[in-house]
């Protein structure tokens, strides 16, 4: 059965993005053509790259790495849960994104995004990022206002019909990350 990611991205304190991600969770849960894992990069304690050879090489020294390395190559495709920090990616998240190369390749990718412009912006930044790891972005993306998916900013409360959009995301990463299991086993 394809395996699912659905990484959260923020490791500020405080952050908004666990009731997403915790959200995006239980609605990916009640599906049975995949499994999912909530995946959150803050639990790895990755320091800033700290990697002496390219992460291209796979050659990993250093323990967080290796079992950084280990998750990421566990799971066929991800669903990246972000926030807008200053238009683009939390810093947490485009480390843990360089800390390795290959345990990304061949793999599928959706996003839930939130922020003022709903992330937007943080999104288009990771499409780029997502072309250098070789991972097949889908179109259908889930936007997050914090003026009206948050109550006074703080508390998560989506619109409904935000579920239905998640489903969609769904729909194309799964389908995506079963055809791009089959390149990878070539």
């Amino acid at each position: 059965m394809l395996k699912v990611a659905i990484i959260l991205g923020s490791t500020r304190p405080g952050r908004l993005g666990e009731g997403v991600a915790n959200w995006v969770y239980g609605i990916a849960k009640k599906r049975t053509d995949a499994e999912f894992e909530l995946v959150d990069v803050k639990s790895f304690n990755l320091p800033l790259l700290d990697e002496p050879i390219p992460p291209s090489m796979g050659k990993y020294s250093n323990d967080h790495t290796k079992a950084w390395s280990a998750k990421i190559e566990s799971f066929d495709a991800f669903v990246f849960v972000t926030g807008e920090y200053n238009h683009t990616v939390p810093g947490a998240l485009k480390n843990a994104l360089d800390f390795v190369y290959r345990e990304w390749n061949n793999k599928a990718a959706g996003f839930v995004s939130y922020g003022s412009a709903g992330g937007a912006r943080a999104v288009e930044h990771l499409r780029g990022v997502m072309a250098e790891l070789q991972i097949a972005d889908v179109r259908a993306q889930v936007m997050l206002s914090l003026h009206s998916d948050f109550e006074n900013y703080r508390v998560f409360k989506p619109a409904p019909h935000h579920e239905a959009a998640v489903t969609v995301m769904l729909d194309q990463v799964i389908a995506w990350g079963t055809a791009l299991k089959t390149v990878r086993k070539k």
